[in-house]
């Protein structure tokens, strides 16, 4: 098990595409090694989040109890975009199986690789895609999902998620899922809501704020967040007759009020 930074780039976005200064910038970014020698020891599933959580020195705060159960759905925002998955994946884990709808750029992780659902990819992908969106929630396992699709930003001075989809409430509806809402509390550093920003004032394609992502991931080591778990929200709880956007801002706003 190994991360190489420019195998990944190449599959991603051709050979040859990724300018040598580039790669050598981004594998110090990315801390290729540091990570390299946590990911030798192969470690996979919850044992992964576990140990990757512990070699990265992370406490954890919780409040609230996973139920017993289920199959749920499990809804968070999505300030780190590293740590916040590995604390919730460990933390849900806990309790039973669990499946997280994230980044395809994550499969390239192995010892993350069977608990990921990949939501990202596009073009011919997508029908793929769909059809393992939809295993996943037919399944008995619990389903993880950050509905913002991409990490917290910075909007006039307050970091929060942006709109969420309504996806994880159609499916759960469709599939007979309760709800549970986690507020996980944390920031990454402000040269990422910058960068953010930039990506969003040149409405540039490429993810530059998402390049800095293992960077945040290395920068919280010894740190401390805070998880509230929520109460179930019944699936049935859901009218039909109500329009499904509101009523998942309705959800978003139980979340960030825990």
């Amino acid at each position: 098990m190994k991360l190489d930074v420019k195998s990944m780039l190449e599959r991603r976005y051709g050979k040859g595409r990724v300018p040598r200064l580039l790669l050598w910038y981004l594998r110090r970014l990315f801390h290729e090694d540091f990570l390299n020698r946590f990911f030798e020891k192969g470690y996979t599933g919850t044992e992964f989040c576990d140990k990757a959580i512990d070699y990265l020195g992370i406490k954890l705060q919780v409040e609230g109890e996973i139920p017993s159960g289920g199959p749920y759905t499990y809804v968070s925002n999505h300030p780190l975009g590293g740590a916040d998955g590995l604390a919730l994946l460990l933390v849900i884990g806990k309790k039973g199986d669990v499946m997280l709808l994230g980044n395809d750029f994550l499969t390239n992780i192995d010892g993350l690789r069977p608990m990921i659902v990949p939501v990202n990819k596009i073009g011919m992908q997508s029908r793929t895609l769909k059809h393992g969106i939809d295993n996943a929630y037919s399944g008995n396992t619990h389903i993880l999902d950050f509905p913002a699709g991409q990490v917290s930003r910075r909007n006039h001075g307050v970091i929060a998620d942006r709109r969420w989809s309504k996806t994880f409430l159609t499916k759960s509806i469709e599939t007979h899922r309760d709800i549970i809402p986690i507020h996980f509390y944390g920031t990454n550093s402000r040269r990422f809501y910058r960068m953010g920003r930039i990506q969003q004032i040149l409405k540039l394609k490429f993810p530059l704020a998402m390049i800095f992502l293992p960077d945040e991931l290395y920068r919280s080591q010894g740190k401390t967040y805070r998880i509230v778990i929520g109460q179930p929200i019944p699936w049935s709880s859901f009218g039909r007759d109500v329009d499904i956007k509101s009523q998942v801002e309705q959800i978003k706003n139980i979340t960030y009020s825990l």
